[in-house]
Parts: structure tokens; sequence; C-alpha cells
């Protein structure tokens, strides 16, 4: 979809674009154009910048909606630019100066109407910057609650629908952290602190796709203190909940190998469903990174 805006089109707009481009150097590079200041009507700047970013020459679109803003501080343009220059540097993976952007405009135009893909612009930024769970989570708190709140000020919204399938994505990423610690506490023998950190994921991340190896690593962790019934139980939890897993024949053969036959025998076929669709790349013992495809981010509006 053209981000060009629909009062500047057809033959006229080619011509003019096409002498601009002559400023900005040649053609299908990604240069940074030379602007001498000379002023221009607002929506020939405007719609060079949207040009520029259908062609995915995000620095080239930063440098003319900034002209917007320059040579025309005080007009609607003004905003539209704000908005698209942080669409821009989002695009090109400049993350701190899109959430920068996209703050300015909340803070120049709160009740625009727009201002909902300001807040989805930031949280799909700190989105993308979420690493491996083996490294530190301050992107993935940020993302979780920047989402958070696109779908409490407006639920209704398509953002909003987008908000919640990546809310979706981040728990299972922060459930995948505490199941990180805990495997490290179990291979080094502090039982006691691996089985807080399960029971974590266990209690505030029940929906993701780690609970079943929660489960499981709880029932590991409470026969390796003697405690049997309490792994029964958790083998009993992951038996009625996940009897298809492969967590639950594991645990199922653990508990009968320590003679506590679980009443449920493990089903012959994996069940597959929403924990194989999440965009994790990663095994067992090593959580992999969150896959990004910015194709499937919502475009900014053309109006506001």
């Amino acid at each position: 979809m053209s981000l060009l805006h629909n009062s500047l089109r057809g033959p006229a707009v080619v011509a003019v674009l096409a002498a601009l481009a002559l400023t900005a150097g040649c053609a299908g590079r990604e240069e940074r154009p030379r602007l001498v200041y000379e002023e221009r009507p607002v929506e020939l700047l405007y719609n060079t910048g949207a040009n520029r970013l259908d062609r995915g020459l995000w620095n080239q679109a930063v440098d003319y909606f900034a002209e917007v803003e320059r040579q025309h501080p005080y007009s609607v343009w003004a905003r539209r630019a704000i908005l698209m220059t942080a669409y821009a540097h989002y695009q090109a993976n400049d993350y701190a100066e899109a959430i920068a952007d996209a703050d300015r405009f909340l803070t120049q135009a709160p009740g625009n109407p727009a201002a909902v893909y300001a807040y989805y612009l930031k949280a799909i930024c700190y989105f993308e910057q979420i690493v491996d769970v083996g490294r530190d989570q301050a992107a993935t708190g940020q993302a979780l609650a920047a989402l958070q709140e696109v779908v409490q000020r407006y639920p209704e919204s398509e953002y909003a629908r987008d908000a919640r399938l990546k809310i979706d994505m981040v728990r299972d990423q922060l459930a995948g952290k505490e199941m990180t610690i805990g495997r490290y506490y179990l291979r080094n023998g502090d039982t006691l602190a691996a089985i807080g950190r399960f029971n974590t994921v266990i209690d505030s991340y029940e929906t993701t796709s780690h609970t079943p190896e929660a489960l499981y690593r709880l029932v590991e962790a409470y026969l390796t203190l003697g405690l049997a019934e309490e792994a029964k139980r958790n083998g009993a939890v992951l038996g009625f909940n996940y009897p298809g897993t492969v967590w639950y024949r594991d645990a199922y053969d653990l508990l009968t190998s320590r003679g506590l036959r679980p009443a449920n025998a493990p089903e012959s076929a994996e069940r597959r469903g929403l924990f194989s669709r999440l965009p994790f790349v990663g095994g067992d013992e090593e959580e992999g990174e969150l896959v990004q495809d910015k194709d499937t981010t919502l475009r900014p509006p053309t109006t506001n």
C-alpha cells in the first residue's frame, strides 16, 4: 500500500518527484539527500517523503519529513510527518529514534486519532528488540507493558488485535527466561531455587508453551528431594492437561521407575496446537530468539 497522499498523484507528481530525486542523488541507492533549504509546497515535501518510504529509502524519507516540520511547523502535515518519521526510523531499525519520534507525536497531539499508532509503534520497537532468553530481558518487559497499553487504551482497534497476539509471544519469552534459570539451578544442585522458578511459570505463565516442561521439571525436582507425593501430584496435573506431550511421557517413565504409577497413561501421539505455532526458534535446553517479520507490522494511517 502506497503512503502517498491522495491529493498529489498522477503525471504531475511523477514529474515533480523525479526533479526532486536529482537533489537526493542517484535513485535506487539509500543515500542521504543533500537538501538545500528551498521553500517548497508542504504537500510536495510530504509526498516526496512518502514516495521514499514506498521505495524503502528510509533515510531519505526521514530527511523529507524533517523538511515538512522545518518549513511548515504549524501545519497538520507536520504532525503527520512526525509519525511517518517514526515509521521510517523503525523500518531502518533505529528503534531509539522511532520511540523518541512516537513520544514527540504523543506530546504534541495526544488526542489525535493517530495517537493509537504512536503507542503501537513504540510497542513494536520494544518487541523487535527482544533477545534470546539467555540474555537480559529488559526489552521484553518494556514490550509487554507497551503492548498492554495499546490494548487498554484502544481495545477495539486493529492495533489492539495485533498487540494481543504479540502479548502471548512476549509472555512465552518471559516464561522461557524463568525456565532457563530454573534449569540452571537444577543442574547445579540448587533444587529449591529451581522449584521456585518452575512454579513461577505455572502460576504466572500457565498458558504458555513452557508449562508442560515446568510440570515435568517439578516432578524431577521433587523426586530429587525425596518428596514423592509432590512429584506425583505435579505428574497428575501434567498427565491430565498434557497427556500427549513428550514431557508427560518422560514424567510417566520417571514416576513409574520409582514405583509411583500415575493414573493416566501417556497418549500415543503428541498433540500439536498453539505451542507449535509460536515464532520462536531453539530447543529444549537453549531457548531461541523471537523471529521478527516487519511485513506483519501494521503501517501508519495515511491521514490524521
